[in-house]
């Protein structure tokens, strides 16, 4: 009994040690906030991905489809997993597009393409543990792999999910990136926090599209981001008009939301801007050239849309 009790002690203080550590290095590595959960099933989520799935709310977004199980199920994903590590970064920029009237691009595409980022952070981070703390099994994922991510963000207390279906937070609104370490460590575990949209529908109110069909759901296939970046045939003629000048992205529900008034410049060097995008006229939008398209987003996530895409973009938003 007393080495039972010996033993038990020994693992709480551990827990308690390592989740310590885990914190600390990833405010050391600049992340935001650092939160923890207990790898399980998301039983509350299941019901909610298999309706939105079943109303085409994925719309050309296939892949939603596949690997639902692994989506739901942490331990799927990494053998033997104990716990989600959830992390933020701050992408908030200090300055945005000069010209008023240009095309407009998403303030997480400004620098350098985030997934490269927040991979070398998570794969250092998880490194040090390593080297602390022993053999431990993880994996890192930053929104390329089918994790919630906003769901665990939420389970482990780094904020709520809005109306608008992004996390957010009272302290710096949801101007961030969401990534994950899924290991086989048992840690100390946070608690989610409670709703504070309140009676707001701001973001429900300037959906230029109305994808916001209710609070708290968003039909992908009629959001702007996923026309300017997830589709790859011809915009349709329905929606033209409504974009709101967004030729990458769409930043509208986030720049109503009141509590992103507590947004803060970022501090991460690459996520600064290529010097010429931010000066960048209407006029050089849309004469942009595949060189000049080269230079500015060579390392940026608007790379994804390619030239063409982006050029199909600007000039849907002429026409």
């Amino acid at each position: 009994m007393y080495k039972e009790a010996c033993f038990r002690s020994i693992m709480i203080a551990n827990k308690a040690k390592y989740t310590a550590l885990i914190k600390t290095e990833a405010k050391r590595l600049g992340f935001l906030s650092c939160g923890i959960s207990k790898a399980a099933f998301l039983e509350e989520e299941a019901p909610r991905l298999e309706t939105w799935l079943n109303k085409n709310m994925n719309g050309e977004m296939r892949y939603m489809e596949n690997h639902f199980d692994k989506r739901l199920d942490p331990t799927k994903l990494v053998e033997d997993s104990k716990s989600v590590i959830s992390l933020l970064l701050n992408y908030y920029p200090s300055e945005t597009q000069n010209d008023q009237t240009a095309p407009k691009i998403s303030k997480y595409a400004y620098g350098t393409d985030y997934h490269f980022v927040i991979k070398d952070k998570l794969k250092t981070l998880l490194h040090t543990l390593q080297d602390k703390i022993g053999a431990i099994k993880g994996r890192a994922f930053v929104d390329s792999a089918p994790v919630l991510d906003k769901a665990w963000a939420a389970k482990s207390g780094l904020g709520w999910i809005g109306k608008h279906s992004n996390l957010l937070t009272q302290q710096v609104g949801s101007f961030y990136f969401i990534a994950e370490l899924i290991v086989d460590l048992e840690l100390e575990y946070d608690t989610p926090v409670t709703n504070h949209c309140g009676t707001c529908t701001a973001c429900i109110d300037a959906c230029p599209t109305q994808a916001i069909t209710e609070p708290y759901v968003v039909d992908g296939s009629k959001c702007i981001s996923y026309f300017t970046i997830e589709l790859k045939d011809n915009l349709p003629e329905s929606v033209k008009g409504t974009f709101n000048d967004w030729m990458f992205g769409c930043d509208v529900c986030q720049d109503v939301c009141p509590w992103n008034r507590f947004s803060k410049p970022h501090s991460e060097p690459l996520f600064n801007p290529h010097p010429e995008l931010l000066s960048m006229s209407k006029k050089d939008w849309e004469e942009i050239t595949q060189d000049t398209f080269n230079k500015v987003f060579q390392k940026s996530a608007v790379k994804r849309t390619k030239f063409t895409g982006l050029t199909r973009n600007i000039k849907f938003l002429k026409t």
